[in-house]
């Protein structure tokens, strides 16, 4: 499959050079899709051309600006290729590799969870029919224990690739100090952003993550509920929910959170997406600042800032 696609790639790279002269500098730019876009990305890389690898929120909004009425895969590149132009982007540089195998071990796992959650249904619903067939229920056993043996293996896997690296591990326990974020998603979090790599801001990260909050307005007849846009890394968002549920019931601060954003709303769900939101931005901080969780950072940041007011 890998064969088929570098035919591809290779016959895109020949079209470009027929449409452009041997002195003219190309910069390919695409959209950061998932994992579809990092197979041409390594490819172009390798044979010395220059790449930018955009976050999608940014090409579509970007997108919004033009007078562009259907949305079409050709008007949808002409929207990147203009960006390219108009903005200074900077040039990609292929992630770290212990980023990839961290992110499909991830994914790997999640996907085994995933699997286990649905055999430990089928086999309560077995145990309790009244037509259950005992060899069935045997066999749904062996199939959980092959997923527990070989979750074992990923975490295994996970904890020997962290430890081999003494700077990702100093960061990783950075990242896990924080109230609510364990390790597997200390780990998650940084495999999915290939370690904040194309992030420049808190709100770019919660746009990635499809944590936003997007309210649709136009004078007094039409106006819908904020919502979370869910465009954005699914497995990042997913990673998010469980360790909002823990901070809010270890932590008093988030917490504090909680019931002030409950009490002004009254939606809880509401309430812990801004607490998921509000641990990502966290671990974005203590990864680029190379610090360990203070409970009383954000009062000092708030209280440095009445200072400094004129």
């Amino acid at each position: 499959m890998l064969t088929i696609y570098r035919k591809g790639f290779s016959s895109l790279v020949s079209w470009v050079n027929k449409q452009t002269s041997i002195t003219t500098e190309v910069r390919y730019v695409m959209e950061a899709t998932g994992v579809y876009h990092e197979s041409l990305a390594y490819y172009l890389c390798s044979i010395k051309k220059q790449v930018s690898i955009v976050l999608p929120n940014k090409i579509s909004n970007y997108a919004r600006t033009l007078d562009i009425k259907t949305i079409t895969d050709k008007s949808a590149s002409q929207a990147i290729s203009r960006f390219g132009l108009e903005r200074q982007l900077e040039v990609w540089q292929p992630p770290l590799k212990i980023f990839n195998d961290l992110r499909q071990l991830c994914r790997e796992r999640e996907q085994l969870v995933h699997e286990r959650t649905m055999l430990k249904n089928q086999l309560h619903a077995e145990r309790t029919s009244e037509t259950s067939s005992e060899s069935s229920v045997k066999r749904t056993k062996k199939r959980i224990a092959l997923i527990d043996s070989q979750e074992k293996e990923i975490r295994e896997e996970i904890a020997i690739l962290i430890k081999g690296d003494e700077v990702l591990l100093e960061k990783m326990n950075m990242v896990s100090s924080i109230p609510g974020i364990g390790n597997l998603t200390a780990v998650t979090i940084i495999a999915e952003t290939n370690g904040f790599e194309l992030i420049k801001n808190k709100r770019q990260l919660v746009s990635y993550a499809g944590l936003d909050v997007r309210e649709k307005t136009s004078g007094t007849s039409v106006k819908s509920k904020p919502r979370i846009s869910k465009r954005g890394n699914r497995n990042l968002r997913k990673v998010m929910h469980f360790p909002a549920l823990a901070a809010i019931r270890t932590d008093e601060r988030f917490r504090d959170i909680f019931l002030r954003i409950v009490s002004r709303h009254g939606i809880k769900m509401k309430a812990i997406v801004a607490i998921q939101r509000k641990l990502l931005e966290l671990t974005y901080i203590l990864w680029k600042s190379n610090a360990y969780y203070d409970s009383e950072y954000e009062r000092k940041i708030i209280s440095s800032e009445v200072i400094t007011l004129p």
